[in-house]
């Protein structure tokens, strides 16, 4: 099997990759739907009523983050993981029935955003730590890439999917199929055979652990700058569904099969991105940092595109640079945390990466209703701002220094020697951290 699927060899991984596939494909249905639903049947095109729906959506990251932490490193990953997707399923079923019956009004879709919120706040931190008991050690950062793979793959079949629904049979169906496809993550999980499961060390019962985990984490620097960098990002770039539906429906004024064909598109490059991240052995700062920039600027481009279609290919290179930075900070975070402080530290991480969006989303959201190409202008700024800010203290608290060359490496990062041994010990364990072990998501 080739180094991009070593993974899918290990029967626990492969019924997780199938059953999260057919999730994953409702997910994206419903995001599409629920903007479309506010944006459309419940307000006047009102980009600020889409962004409070996913602030709230959010929001509980914010409020359960650490506390989610703590219960993935205490519990059975495996039967909170059942829980999860059958309270989320619940959810989806709900708001169908209220849309399918004429009920739904628009603080029922802010109530059931929050509702999912919570589960998501609880489910986000074992999710991603679950799967290193599908895998061996070394095969983290792979498994960690097809992850990211899945994920985008059903980006690339679930918004398609949702625009055609809603056109040829109405929103509320789309709801119910996503309360459906969870059954198939909860049967994944189930048919899991218990003895090839990798045993994880677990946190024992004591007082303090919360902060235990945030003074971990401080004294982490390398996994601090890859916390913010993607956290800007996040609040202010990553709004994909809101943007693309003000772009969408007031800008080049299109229906919800092509504003489904938007998220389809960008996941082109999104699982490109998610596929290649699969091959990499180990994760550098360098690549989290580069690929924010990247982000930036193809964002920029992005939004003064003049046409629909133009505006479409665009995305591809924003799809790919926003999924090698989540994917690469992701696996960085992961391979270079203590098994028994990882739950912890990446509930922390999603945290900061997904309870940013309350900040960004209702500003996005404001400036969309004036101008939607602002709106995404605003997270390409923020992207490239943040980008070469942290590359900047990067290069001044460890004295990196880049050198260029006309052959390969093309760059070369290097720290140079200094006068005191004992700095030169620690900016040398720094050294090891960023480059050899810089922090994965």
């Amino acid at each position: 099997m080739s180094r991009t699927f070593a993974s899918l060899k290990y029967v626990n991984y492969r019924l997780w990759f199938a059953g999260a596939l057919v999730s994953n494909v409702g997910t994206w249905m419903q995001r599409v739907a629920q903007d479309w639903l506010v944006l459309t049947v419940l307000t006047q095109d009102s980009g600020v009523a889409v962004g409070v729906v996913t602030a709230l959506q959010f929001l509980p990251f914010l409020i359960l983050g650490p506390w989610a932490g703590v219960l993935a490193d205490r519990v059975n990953q495996r039967m909170l993981l059942i829980a999860t997707q059958g309270a989320a399923a619940m959810l989806g079923l709900g708001l169908g029935a209220l849309v399918l019956l004429g009920q739904a009004e628009l603080w029922h879709v802010y109530a059931f955003a929050f509702g999912l919120g919570i589960v998501s706040a609880l489910d986000v931190p074992v999710r991603q730590t679950f799967v290193a008991s599908l895998v061996p050690p070394d095969g983290l950062t792979n498994a960690v890439g097809l992850n990211s793979a899945s994920f985008n793959a059903a980006r690339l079949i679930g918004p398609g999917i949702a625009g055609l629904t809603v056109a040829w049979i109405g929103i509320g169906w789309v709801f119910v199929v996503n309360g459906l496809t969870f059954l198939a993550t909860i049967v994944a999980l189930l048919l899991m055979r218990s003895s090839e499961l990798v045993p994880l060390e677990r946190a024992p019962r004591s007082p303090g652990q919360i902060k235990e985990g945030l003074r971990y984490v401080r004294g982490r620097p390398d996994v601090i700058v890859v916390m913010i960098v993607v956290s800007v990002v996040a609040a202010f770039g990553l709004n994909f569904q809101m943007t693309s539906a003000l772009m969408a429906r007031i800008e080049f004024d299109r229906g919800p099969e092509d504003y489904g064909l938007m998220g389809s598109v960008l996941a082109i490059g999104s699982l490109a991105g998610a596929l290649l991240a699969a091959r990499r052995s180990q994760v550098r700062l360098r690549l989290i940092l580069g690929s924010a920039l990247m982000f930036g600027v193809s964002s920029s481009v992005m939004a003064l595109m003049p046409s629909y279609e133009l505006y479409l290919v665009a995305s591809i290179a924003v799809g790919f640079s926003a999924l090698t930075m989540l994917t690469s900070a992701n696996a960085a975070i992961q391979t270079s945390t203590s098994a028994h402080m990882r739950g912890r530290v990446m509930a922390l991480y999603s945290m900061i990466l997904l309870g940013s969006t309350p900040v960004g989303s209702p500003l996005v959201g404001w400036i969309g209703d004036a101008n939607p190409r602002w709106a995404i202008g605003v997270g390409a700024i923020t992207a490239i701002a943040v980008a070469l800010g942290a590359t900047a203290w990067s290069v001044r608290y460890w004295n990196l220094e880049v050198t260029y060359h006309r052959h390969r490496p093309l760059l070369e990062f290097t720290y140079p020697t200094q006068s005191n041994p004992r700095e030169d010990a620690v900016l040398r364990l720094r050294a090891q951290q960023i480059e050899d072990a810089s922090g994965q998501p």
